[in-house]
């Protein structure tokens, strides 16, 4: 046990019942990395839309600025795939610090301007490649931190401020890019960066590396892992029952603007999918404060069904209130991912524990992306309401397929 842990009990409500946010926040480390996921999210989040814009401008093209939009994402799987053993590998300390270096400098070389595209798609590329390594860093400390229901709260905070700060982000740097230039707000960006390498390095503690004297190559060892974690029954079946549910009824979002516009207001679409982020913070603050865990483990079934249920309606293409709740009523079931991290947490040994959270969340952003284009696809030959109620549809039917690991 590390010394950052031994006075951490606390987080975990000494009754067995739901932790409190005093008892998390108690926790000095817990707050550091915290202050570290808002700042990555937020800042590129920011970095994103400045980019795109300013690519934009100097290309007129709408392709560009969406490839560069994307390429953040688009590298999550590689990463995923090949590096995320150093997560286990390399101390949190000193991986944290050296991911948000990276960051730093690449945020500043785009903010002095002038790089051919495909540089620039080569820069947030590299960053991607380390973006699951680091949240993987992040995410294998909490069990350590917050034992018992401490855990489960900590990861809600983590979901709900990951979209908070994403969409504050996003709406800052609009804001920004009124006032300034879009290498003013890059330049924002890269201190934020700055700041969040500075945290990591002065404000983590030292602790070891999960995995010591290992001789294996990064990438030999992150498949060797992979494959261990997806052959084995347990380890696979809490996988696929945080990636499939998830990854099947977000697609409803990828038509969210073809809906929209079939009601005649194209730009409703920014009310749907705000929408379905305000039921993501609602279904998370319930399920990780308020439901009793042993009340939350036997409500992951109809949680995640509830993801998919509501989506059923839009075959009959509702108008825009009702539209909006029900993509709501769908995210609140997202809470029901709690329960299978959390279980995901307790399978998966604790020398590897920082590699199988990586490996969930490289899964669920590429799942996310696969669901987004099928639905985009699919929109093209059938009505969007349609989709989204196929979407719906698709959701219920994984979900009786995992009913063994979501019980």
């Amino acid at each position: 046990m590390t010394a950052s842990s031994v006075s951490s009990p606390s987080a975990s409500s000494p009754s067995g019942g739901s932790a409190r946010y005093r008892d998390v926040f108690g926790v000095s480390e817990f707050r550091t990395l915290f202050s570290l996921q808002t700042l990555q999210v937020g800042g590129d989040s920011v970095r994103t839309i400045a980019l795109s814009v300013q690519t934009f401008e100097r290309t007129g093209s709408p392709v560009a600025a969406a490839l560069v939009f994307a390429a953040g994402m688009l590298p999550y799987v590689v990463g995923g795939a090949l590096l995320l053993s150093l997560a286990d590998r390399v101390p949190p300390r000193r991986l944290l610090t050296g991911y948000h270096l990276l960051r730093l400098a690449v945020t500043a070389v785009l903010a002095v301007g002038g790089l051919p595209l495909p540089v620039v798609m080569a820069l947030l590329v590299a960053v991607g490649l380390f973006a699951p390594v680091g949240g993987a860093s992040v995410q294998a400390r909490l069990p350590a931190l917050l034992p018992g229901d401490g855990y489960v709260l900590g990861r809600s905070l983590f979901t709900m401020t990951s979209a908070g700060a994403q969409i504050a982000g996003q709406a800052a740097g609009g804001l920004l890019l009124a006032v300034l230039t879009p290498s003013g707000a890059l330049w924002l960006s890269a201190a934020g960066a700055a700041l969040a390498a500075g945290l990591a390095r002065f404000r983590l503690p030292d602790t070891p590396a999960s995995t010591r004297g290992a001789s294996t190559g990064t990438a030999r060892a992150t498949w060797r892992t992979n494959r261990l974690l997806l052959g084995g029954r347990t380890t696979r079946g809490l996988l696929l029952a945080g990636w499939l549910p998830i990854s099947l009824s977000v697609g409803a979002e990828g038509v969210a603007v073809p809906y929209a516009g079939s009601l005649g207001h194209p730009g409703a679409a920014g009310l749907l999918l705000s929408a379905a982020a305000a039921g993501m913070l609602a279904g998370n603050l319930v399920a990780g404060r308020w439901i009793r865990p042993d009340l939350r483990e036997r409500l992951a079934l109809p949680l995640a069904a509830l993801t998919g249920a509501p989506l059923l309606l839009f075959a009959f293409e509702p108008g825009l209130a009702a539209a909006c709740g029900l993509m709501a009523a769908g995210t609140c079931g997202l809470g029901y991912e709690l329960v299978v991290q959390r279980r995901l947490v307790d399978a998966v040994p604790e020398e590897i524990r920082g590699q199988g959270i990586g490996l969930y969340g490289s899964g669920l952003m590429t799942g996310q992306a696969v669901g987004i284009g099928a639905a985009g696809a699919l929109g093209e030959v059938m009505a969007p309401g349609h989709v989204m109620a196929l979407c719906g549809a698709a959701t219920l039917a994984a979900c009786l397929c995992l009913v063994r690991p979501l019980r």
